[in-house]
This record gives structure tokens, C-alpha cells and sequence, in this order.
């Protein structure tokens, strides 16, 4: 367990109340206070993961299950310097076995604004979904996905394992407006765009559970990860966390462009 907690690996935006299956918005949903607590350590990186996670896991209805898996993290940036570009491609992998509990799967970028641009890759088991999966579907849910004030989304698109799934977020200074664009081998499902700041303080990637214990999640791969700053910041590969993860952060024009070939996210059991 790290010492310090990455930028992304512990805020939550899956439903720690209540699935329902009639409103994306309140599946989704996470408590304003809770998300700050999380953009505040993630801004100064001085949090130890434990106490965060207790913090969070007492906010949540008493009783029910949450955990953070394995992760690949990075930031925060210089300052100010902003994330204005970042994509990534995540290769669905099979269902958690056994299937069970909320389960989701996640590339995030934490704004400036402590907005939280993010899609989703959501294995629910029976009716909750926003897709409104049944059990016996073996299908991920997909959606753009942004926690401001509330939860805002995109449309949501039924994958299958084994599908290619694009991750596309960039600040337009046109409209000062992050748009989010994902797409399902090579076809675009779900957009959304968002006034959340000037861009980006950090990048990663989360494996959360919810409301029961999510099983063995497969090792699974984001592939052609591209990061682009404001800026030149050639010292934003020393922010790299890793916990049960691998993946080389390179740059190739002097810390203006960072990218990883392959992130790779080991098995991981929750207990």
C-alpha cells in the first residue's frame, strides 16, 4: 500500500447509495464533500490512502461493501500547467468472477475546477445498471461521464469483452468546455462536454466495487495512452503511482507530450 495516495486511484463515482436502474444520475452519483476531500489530497498529494478510503467507506450506507482495486496514476502537473489532451484505449476484459457486486472500470481526469471528466466501463450484476443489464448479459456499460455539482452523462452503449474501448477528453478553448468523446471499436457511443475548468491536474485509471464484493476482475490493458499539457512539464513522470499495475510513461518533446504504450492492470481479488 502507498504511502501517498494517487491522484485518481481513490475518488469515487460509482452509487454508494442506491442502483437505480430509471436514473443514470443517481447510479452515478457521489456526495460533493466526499469528491472534495479526494480533489483536495489530490491536489497536494500528502494523504495517506487508508484514512481516505475509511473516510469514505464510513460516508457510504452502513453495511455495504466498497474498495478501490489496482490503479495507474499520474500527477499533478506543475504548476500551471493543465492536462489539455488525454486519451487512452481500454481493452474490455471478460466479467469479475464470480459476477457480482457493482463493479466499474474507469480512465479519469481530475480538473482544475475539482471537477472529475471521466467514462465508464460498469459491470453490474441484475437490473441497477444504467444500461439496464440482467444477469444472465454478459456486457459492459459504457458512458461519458463528468461529476460536477451532480453527475452529468453522456448516452450509454452495451460492449462486449474483448471490445475496444477509446477514451477521448480535450479542453476546447473555443467554448472553455472539456469534451468528452468514447467510442466502441473505432465508433463513437457516448459524448459529453463540460465547463470544468482549465484543464487537467492529473490522470489515471481506477478499478472500483460497490455494495457487495466484486469478485476476481481479469487483467485487463489501456493501450496508445497520449497525454497532452499546456505546457512542457518535464518532470511530471516523477508523479507516477503504481499499485498492481505497470506501464512506462515516456516523453518524447521534452514533457509536452507524455505517452504509455501499454498500461497494464493486474488480476486483483476483492476480500
Amino acid at each position: 500500500m502507498p504511502k501517498t495516495l494517487p491522484p485518481l486511484a481513490s475518488i469515487s463515482t460509482l452509487s454508494i447509495v442506491s442502483l437505480k436502474s430509471d436514473s443514470l444520475k443517481s447510479t452515478l452519483s457521489l456526495s460533493r464533500e466526499i469528491y472534495t476531500s479526494f480533489a483536495k489530497a489530490f491536489i497536494n498529494m500528502r494523504y495517506n490512502l487508508l484514512p481516505l478510503q475509511l473516510v469514505t467507506a464510513a460516508s457510504v450506507v452502513s453495511g455495504q461493501y466498497f474498495s478501490f482495486g489496482n490503479y495507474f496514476s499520474t500527477g499533478p502537473t506543475a504548476s500551471g500547467v493543465f492536462i489539455i489532451d488525454a486519451t487512452t484505449t481500454l481493452v474490455l476484459p471478460a466479467l469479475q468472477n464470480p459476477h457480482t457486486g457493482n463493479l466499474g472500470l474507469w480512465p479519469g481526469m481530475g480538473m482544475d475546477d475539482g471537477d472529475l471528466v471521466q467514462g465508464l466501463a460498469i459491470s453490474t450484476v441484475g437490473i441497477g445498471s444504467p444500461c439496464n443489464l440482467v444477469a444472465s448479459e454478459v456486457k459492459w456499460c459504457i458512458t461519458a461521464s463528468t461529476l460536477e455539482n451532480n453527475q452529468e452523462d453522456g448516452a450509454v452503449y452495451k460492449a462486449n469483452p474483448g471490445d475496444k474501448v477509446t477514451y477521448h477528453y480535450k479542453y476546447n478553448p473555443s467554448t472553455s468546455k472539456t469534451d468528452q468523446t468514447v467510442s466502441v471499436n473505432g465508433n463513437v457511443v457516448s459524448t459529453l462536454s463540460t465547463s470544468s475548468g482549465r484543464g487537467g491536474l492529473g490522470w489515471g485509471t481506477a478499478m472500483e466495487c460497490q455494495q457487495a464484493k466484486c469478485g476476481t476482475v481479469p487483467t485487463h490493458h489501456y493501450l496508445d495512452t497520449k497525454i497532452t499539457m499546456s505546457a512542457a512539464d518535464p518532470n511530471y513522470k516523477n508523479t507516477l503511482g503504481l499499485n498492481g499495475a505497470s506501464g512506462s510513461l515516456v516523453t518524447a518533446d521534452g514533457g509536452k507530450t507524455w505517452t504509455v504504450a501499454d498500461i497494464t492492470i493486474n488480476q486483483y481479488t476483492y476480500t
